[in-house]
């Protein structure tokens, strides 16, 4: 049945004839169509005879009342409207009427029309609302049975193309995760061949860009955030490639002004270095601002407070601290003690006092657990395995950086070159308890991770 072609139909329950003769006078204008019952056995009769879309009781009729009429409405015709009229001296049976019969509107007696009329043509709107649900779920359930055996071939051929896709994609992900390997490890051969410059230090960039990691880590820095600070540890000295050799060697502490001069524009040399590579427009900015200080007496821009970031005080930290134990901001090295106590002196002039904190932290570390790591010659290595230390030459030539997962084609490539060359490689690696156990023992002579 179209419920929206038919009027709808209210149905008024009292006692009094007057009472009723008046409700039909209200609702007439409003085109409804109206039934009359002097009682609720009456007003039941009429619900199991005509579509009823909403039921108006009074609460005082005789036999039986407004409160146990609605009750029985609820029970029988649970989505036909309930609306209770009621005297203020009914609070009590109207509560009793609310609870049981679960009744949508009581208005008090004597009414007031406008109210009268809002509350009917709402239920009125419930009723039918309710009515179009129950076709719509009815067609619905239609629709998804013919859907259902439509959806069972289609599923299997998502299944099949999904099957596909995650192929597809497991490959891009290695092929794109092989890529940013290849990446960093091109950064850290670079940093090694920058350090072979005269006056450079073996490993230094290195320890930078693990030390300014492990110090992100502990201020709660993002882990692209780490990820920058890393790499901009291993390349924050890439500017200093213009320099001559005679300045390298000079502790910053002893530069004349002409020297000053063209050290200052490493920082800029660098971020230029580095601005066309689109990975690496962060770590440009990162390089760019490794002497500027918080005090805004740092250089080349004078950044200062909230306008110099947390990473980039975080490299120049670390650089401070790694370059006061080498020897180059003074011509007398620094101990550990005493690199800490200068950074901690410059907290709150040249950097954060939880960039202090945190780069206190990470030195306070204790040595990573080696309980799994083994020495292997160059035919010990497996497909699999990872290497848990750089791999370097007596000459500080990056071959390998720690974290390199051996494939197949590596391990053919490292035997083949120690059996051609007859270079004796050691290689540290990591492994699991498993392939712990089934490792053949290691032999003196592999005692020390370096290559020949």
């Amino acid at each position: 049945m179209d419920t929206d072609a038919q009027p709808p139909v209210v149905l008024f329950v009292d006692d009094e004839p007057s009472i009723l003769s008046a409700l039909r006078r209200l609702v007439r204008p409003q085109g409804y169509r109206v039934l009359l019952a002097s009682g609720g056995a009456e007003g039941l009769a009429l619900l199991a005879q005509e579509p009823v879309d909403v039921v108006v009781s009074d609460m005082r009729m005789p036999e039986m009342d407004g409160a146990a009429f609605l009750e029985k409405v609820h029970q029988s015709f649970p989505q036909v409207g309930r609306i209770l009229l009621t005297g203020y001296a009914d609070i009590q049976t109207t509560v009793a009427a609310v609870n049981l019969g679960q009744i949508q509107r009581y208005i008090a007696k004597p009414w007031d029309d406008r109210e009268l009329l809002g509350a009917i043509e709402d239920s009125i709107s419930r009723r039918r609302l309710a009515l179009q649900n129950q076709a719509l779920l009815a067609l619905t359930a239609r629709q998804n049975e013919e859907l259902a055996a439509l959806n069972e071939d289609l599923t299997k051929r998502v299944r099949a193309r999904t099957q596909e896709l995650e192929q597809v994609n497991a490959m891009l992900e290695r092929s794109f995760s092989e890529a940013q390997e290849n990446f960093l490890l091109s950064i850290q051969v670079f940093s090694g061949l920058m350090e072979l410059r005269e006056g450079g230090l073996v490993g230094y960039s290195r320890q930078v860009a693990d030390l300014a990691r492990r110090s992100a880590r502990h201020l709660g820095l993002s882990q692209r955030q780490q990820e920058d600070l890393h790499i901009a540890g291993l390349l924050h000295e890439i500017g200093k490639i213009g320099l001559p050799d005679s300045l390298l060697h000079k502790p910053v502490s002893v530069m004349n002004a002409d020297d000053l001069a063209r050290y200052r524009r490493h920082p800029l040399n660098g971020e230029a270095a580095l601005l066309p590579l689109a990975e690496l427009q962060h770590v440009a900015r990162l390089v760019r601002w490794q002497h500027e200080r918080i005090d805004g007496h740092g250089f080349p821009d004078g950044l200062s407070a909230e306008a110099l970031p947390l990473d980039a005080q975080v490299l120049s930290a670390v650089s401070d601290y790694c370059s006061a134990l080498s020897g180059r901001l003074a011509e007398q090295r620094y101990s550990p003690a005493q690199a800490v106590q200068l950074i901690r002196g410059g907290a709150g002039t040249r950097y954060e006092h939880d960039v202090v904190e945190a780069l206190q932290k990470a030195l306070a570390e204790a040595p990573q657990d080696q309980a799994h790591e083994r020495h292997l010659g160059a035919h010990e290595i497996q497909p699999g395995m990872v290497l848990s230390r750089d791999l370097i030459t007596p000459k500080g030539t990056l071959l390998l950086a720690a974290g390199h997962v051996f494939d197949a084609r590596m391990v053919r490539q490292i035997r083949e070159f120690a059996n051609r060359e007859g270079a004796k490689l050691t290689f540290s690696v990591r492994i699991d308890e498993e392939a712990a156990k089934a490792s053949a023992p290691v032999g003196p002579e592999t005692s020390t991770p370096q290559a020949a």
